[in-house]
């Protein structure tokens, strides 16, 4: 048999083991292969293709039975030859469409997604917010709350909401809407990256009107409500990262080598929440991380699937899921890149 032909009958037995121990959890034999795939080859060639494996470090033998497991570097080949992922049915197409499609807002869309996440793959599910430096203004409200208050609401083109309230001197409501779409019409489809530059322009360029700030020397309303929205958009946190389904751990117990306290504790911090989702890719394309390719030590018994999600090429943040190396990659990855299209989908209409 020639090379070719010998190295795609290899791939198929990789292929046979990898499937068997995630559905098993039990290492793999050359039996079993026989009786479970129609590998169209004697038990003593597939003895011999896993002894082949075995020795290009694709798969091990945990002790001393005759079943073999797959190492990191049999997981990466079998994700790197997968022809396509595991399609969503259509049953769980429309729990995604009307779990999300009752979100509220930003908000709601962000802790949905991770609910819906962990349960389709039944491993912790990660979801970044839409990044700032990345979302456009789409409106900036004044509300006048009292002579001296007022209530300012940023609001982006990604759905996220913040607001203030800003103490300044007294001012008629005639002037606050005059200054409401004075501001509109300057920062609004505007990178919220542009914002600060234009802000300052538009201070200098703006009327004095002298009001007394609640603290400080006297300020015009332009500038106090100038500074409040730039803090808005400079103090929050550039990246906002949650997570759930951590109870969904405890079912793969057995797959880490001694505890899975670390992978916890690691989960805990924001900096390994970023991390984990890695830089940002094109909307819906997958990025799977297995084992030792994850950065922290605490995680190399896990893989990680992520997925950039946007508005059409823009991408806007990411999401994906963390579980144990033993993973169904192909349902994984489906639903990861099914999920992400549709919070995508859900951002180009809000």
């Amino acid at each position: 048999m020639d090379e070719p032909k010998l190295d795609r009958r290899r791939l198929d037995v990789l292929r046979a083991i990898v499937e068997d121990y995630v559905a098993t959890q039990e290492p793999v034999g050359s039996r079993a292969l026989v009786e479970r795939h129609n590998l169209g080859v004697s038990p003593a060639t597939i003895r011999n293709d896993m002894a082949l494996l075995e020795e290009e470090g694709y798969i091990h033998q945990p002790h001393t039975s005759a079943g073999r497991v797959p190492t990191d570097k049999g997981y990466r080949l079998f994700v790197d030859r997968l022809t396509n992922v595991k399609p969503l049915t259509q049953a769980e197409r429309r729990a995604i469409h009307s779990f999300l499609d009752e979100a509220v807002d930003l908000d709601d869309v962000v802790s949905r997604t991770v609910r819906l996440l962990a349960q389709l793959t039944r491993q912790v599910a990660v979801v970044q917010y839409p990044s700032l430096s990345r979302s456009a203004v789409r409106h900036v409200e004044l509300v006048g709350l009292a002579a001296t208050r007022i209530m300012l609401v940023l609001i982006t083109d990604t759905g996220r909401v913040e607001q203030r309230l800003v103490e300044v001197g007294p001012i008629e409501e005639s002037a606050l809407g005059e200054l409401r779409a004075r501001l509109n019409a300057e920062i609004v489809g505007r990178r919220l990256a542009e914002v600060p530059a234009l802000l300052e322009d538009f201070a200098r360029r703006s009327p004095g009107g002298e009001v007394q700030a609640a603290a400080g020397p006297p300020l015009s309303a332009v500038d106090a409500l100038c500074a409040v929205l730039l803090e808005m958009i400079v103090e929050q946190r550039e990246e906002r990262v949650v997570f759930g389904g951590t109870a969904n751990l405890a079912r793969f117990g057995h797959d880490f080598p001694d505890t899975i306290h670390p992978v916890l504790e690691a989960l805990e911090e924001q900096v390994v929440l970023l991390k984990l989702l890695g830089e940002a890719t094109a909307p819906s394309l997958l990025t799977v991380r297995i084992g030792r390719e994850n950065e922290l030590d605490q995680l190399t018994s896990t893989s990680v699937v992520t997925s950039g999600y946007g508005r059409g090429e823009d991408t806007l943040a990411q999401l994906g899921v963390l579980g144990p190396t033993r993973m169904d990659y192909p349902g994984t990855m489906g639903a990861v890149s099914a999920v992400a299209r549709y919070v995508g989908r859900i951002l180009e209409q809000a």
